[in-house]
């Protein structure tokens, strides 16, 4: 979110090695993948991981579930200790699946003017 506020524009690529069939036995989705490159705005910031939601987790998107749109930064008893804030942005996306080996979701204004701020590419190479 700091970036958008200074460039605009974001786009955020998760990269992971395409397995060979024999090792994958059946052709997953590309969303199922476990462990991803990560680079936003062609820069290399390290890795993500697919992991399943913490209590924490939950107890975040069950206080959202009434924000359609927005962004903010969450009381100080949903606060990361790490971090010392949780801030959030919730925002509707347009997801486009490009192949099995790829899926993009763009952020999408409420206004219907420009194009997307945010851009979220999911690709298997």
């Amino acid at each position: 979110m700091q970036d958008m506020g200074s460039t605009g524009l974001i786009r955020v690529a998760l990269e992971c090695e395409k397995k060979t069939d024999a090792a994958v036995g059946k052709s997953s989705r590309v969303l199922d993948e476990p462990v991803w490159t990560a680079f936003v705005n062609g820069r290399n910031v390290g890795y993500a991981a697919r992991r399943e939601p913490t209590e924490l987790d939950l107890r975040v998107m069950q206080m959202l579930h009434a924000v359609s749109m927005g962004a903010g930064v969450l009381p100080e008893d949903m606060t990361d200790p790490a971090d010392g804030e949780l801030t959030y942005m919730r925002a509707y996306f347009d997801r486009v699946i490009g192949s099995k080996d790829s899926e993009t979701f763009y952020m999408l204004n409420p206004d219907g003017t420009g194009g997307p701020e945010l851009s979220i590419f999911f690709v298997r190479i």
